[in-house]
C-alpha cells in the first residue's frame, strides 16, 4: 500500500500544483460547454430541423477547430520547453510560428466551406426513419454556416494568443477572456435566437450571430491583456517586429509539428465521417448524438484540463532536465484524472435521461441520446487514460507515434468497423457507437505500454 502511494499519489504540493494549472482551464471549459449547452437547448425549442442544421455545420467546424488545434499545438510543444528553461526569445519565435500556421489553415478552411459547405451538410441528410426534414435542414445550416465563417478570424488569432499564455502558465488570462464570452453569448443568444427586446427572432441565425459577436469578445481580450501586460508575457515584446522565425526552429516545428497536426486534421475528419455513417440511421440519430456529445463535452471537461496539465506541468519539467520527476509527475497526474472520470461517469450516467427531456423534439431522439449518453459515461474513465498518454507522448515530441495511436488507428480500425456495420448490418445507431467504443480499448493498452517505456522522456529544445 505504501508502495502504491509513492507510485500514484501526490502531496498536497502536487496536488495544488495541478489544479493550479487544471482548475481554470476546468472552468473556462466547463462554462463554455454550459452555456454551449444552453444554446444548444434554445436552438432545440425551435424544432428538429434548426436543431440538426446546427448540429451538422458544427460538426464539419469541428475539423476546422481541430486544424488550427493542431496547428497551434505542434509549435506549442516548444513554447512550453523553452520557457521551463527561461528562454523568452523562443517562446517569440514559436509565437509568431503559430499566427502564421493559423492563418494557413484559415484561408484553406474558408475556401473549403465557400465552395463545398452545401455539398458536405448534404451528406448527413439521410430521411428513414420519419423524423425531420431534409430540405428544411440543409437551408438552416446553409445561411448558419455563412455567418458562422466570420468568426473563424478571430477565432484563429484568439487560438494563437491562449495556447502561448496556456504554455507560459498564464491560464487564468484565457479563462476570464472565455468566461465573459460566453456570457456575452448566451445573452446574445437569448436576444437573438427568440426575438426578445425589440431585436427579430432569429432562429439559428441567431444563435451564429452570437457566437460570431463573443469570439470577437474574446479574442480581444487576450489580445489587450497580452500587449498591456508584457513583464508577465514577455514574448509579446518586438513579437510583430517581423513574422521571421529561425530556420532551425523552423524545421524542427515541421518535424515534430507536421505529425500533430496533420494528425488532428486526420483525426477530427474521420470523426466526421464517424457520425456520418451514423447519419445513415436517419435524422432522429443527427439529433440524438447532437444532444449526447454536447453533454457529454459538459462531463468531460476534466480530463480535457488534465491533458493541458500534462502538457504544461510535465513539458516545463522536460525542458528544465528534471527527468525523473517528470516520469513521476505525469505518472500521477495520469492516476488522478482517471480516479476523478470514474466518479464524474457515475454521475453522467445517473443523470442521463435527464437532459434530452429538456430538448423540444421528438421522443424517439430523447431515447436515443439517453442511451448514447450512458454510453459514454461508460468509457469517460477509458477517455481519460488515452488522453493523457497522448499528451504525454506529445509533450516529449514523439508525435509520430501519436499520430499512429490515433488517426491512424481511426482511419485502419474504427471507420472500417462502422462502415461495415452501417452498410452492411442493421443493428441501430447506439450498437454502431458501443462498437466503435469497444475497438478504443486496445488503444489504451498500447498507449500505456509507450508511456511505461519512457520513449517521450526527452529534452527537445536544446541548451
Amino acid at each position: 500500500m505504501k508502495q502504491f502511494r509513492q507510485r500514484y499519489l501526490g502531496d498536497r504540493a502536487f496536488y495544488g500544483k495541478v489544479l493550479t494549472i487544471a482548475i481554470p482551464i476546468i472552468i473556462q471549459n466547463f462554462i463554455t460547454n454550459f452555456v454551449g449547452m444552453l444554446d444548444n437547448i434554445m436552438v432545440g425549442r425551435m424544432g428538429t430541423d434548426q436543431m440538426n442544421g446546427v448540429a451538422i455545420v458544427n460538426q464539419l467546424m469541428f475539423v476546422f477547430f481541430l486544424c488550427v488545434w493542431g496547428a497551434v499545438s505542434g509549435a506549442g510543444i516548444f513554447s512550453a520547453q523553452y520557457y521551463g528553461k527561461g528562454d523568452h526569445e523562443g517562446v517569440r519565435d514559436t509565437f509568431r510560428g503559430k499566427i502564421v500556421l493559423v492563418s494557413i489553415v484559415l484561408l484553406i478552411g474558408c475556401g473549403i466551406f465557400l465552395v463545398f459547405g452545401d455539398t458536405l451538410v448534404s451528406q448527413f441528410l439521410h430521411k428513414t426513419d420519419g423524423v425531420g426534414n431534409a430540405e428544411a435542414t440543409l437551408a438552416y445550416a446553409h445561411s448558419y454556416l455563412r455567418i458562422m465563417l466570420i468568426g473563424l478570424v478571430p477565432f484563429v488569432i484568439g487560438n494563437a494568443y491562449s495556447n502561448t499564455l496556456r504554455d507560459i502558465g498564464q491560464t487564468m488570462l484565457p479563462m476570464k477572456a472565455g468566461i465573459i464570452a460566453v456570457f456575452v453569448n448566451l445573452i446574445l443568444n437569448y436576444v437573438l435566437i427568440f426575438g426578445h427586446f425589440g431585436m427579430p427572432g432569429l432562429g439559428s441565425d441567431g444563435a451564429a450571430i452570437a457566437t460570431v459577436v463573443s469570439r470577437f469578445v474574446e479574442t480581444g481580450i487576450m489580445i489587450v491583456w497580452t500587449h498591456t501586460h508584457k513583464e508577465q508575457a514577455k514574448f509579446i515584446v518586438g513579437a510583430y517586429r517581423t513574422l521571421r522565425i529561425p530556420l532551425s526552429l523552423v524545421k524542427q516545428i515541421i518535424i515534430k509539428g507536421t505529425p500533430l497536426a496533420v494528425n488532428e486534421a486526420l483525426w477530427s475528419i474521420g470523426m466526421t465521417v464517424l457520425n456520418q455513417n451514423y447519419s445513415l440511421r436517419g435524422l432522429a440519430v443527427v439529433g440524438a448524438f447532437n444532444i449526447s456529445t454536447t453533454i457529454t463535452n459538459l462531463f468531460g471537461v476534466v480530463y480535457i484540463a488534465m491533458g493541458d496539465a500534462v502538457a504544461i506541468i510535465v513539458g516545463q519539467l522536460l525542458g528544465a532536465k528534471k527527468m525523473d520527476e517528470a516520469k513521476d509527475t505525469d505518472r500521477k497526474i495520469i492516476f488522478f484524472s482517471f480516479s476523478l472520470c470514474v466518479v464524474i461517469a457515475a454521475i453522467l450516467a445517473c443523470t442521463s435521461s435527464l437532459f434530452p427531456a429538456i430538448y423540444n423534439t421528438e421522443q424517439q431522439v430523447k431515447d436515443l441520446a439517453a442511451m448514447l449518453i450512458r454510453i459514454s459515461a461508460l468509457f469517460m474513465p477509458m477517455w481519460a487514460l488515452m488522453h493523457c498518454c497522448y499528451f504525454t507522448l506529445r509533450t516529449g515530441g514523439v508525435t509520430f507515434v501519436t499520430f499512429l495511436f490515433d488517426s491512424f488507428f481511426m482511419w485502419v480500425v474504427e471507420i472500417p468497423v462502422v462502415f461495415l456495420l452501417a452498410h452492411f448490418t442493421a443493428i441501430p445507431a447506439q450498437m454502431l457507437y458501443l462498437s466503435v467504443q469497444m475497438t478504443e480499448l486496445i488503444k489504451v493498452v498500447i498507449g500505456i505500454a509507450l508511456v511505461k517505456k519512457g520513449i517521450w522522456v526527452k529534452n527537445i529544445v536544446g541548451n
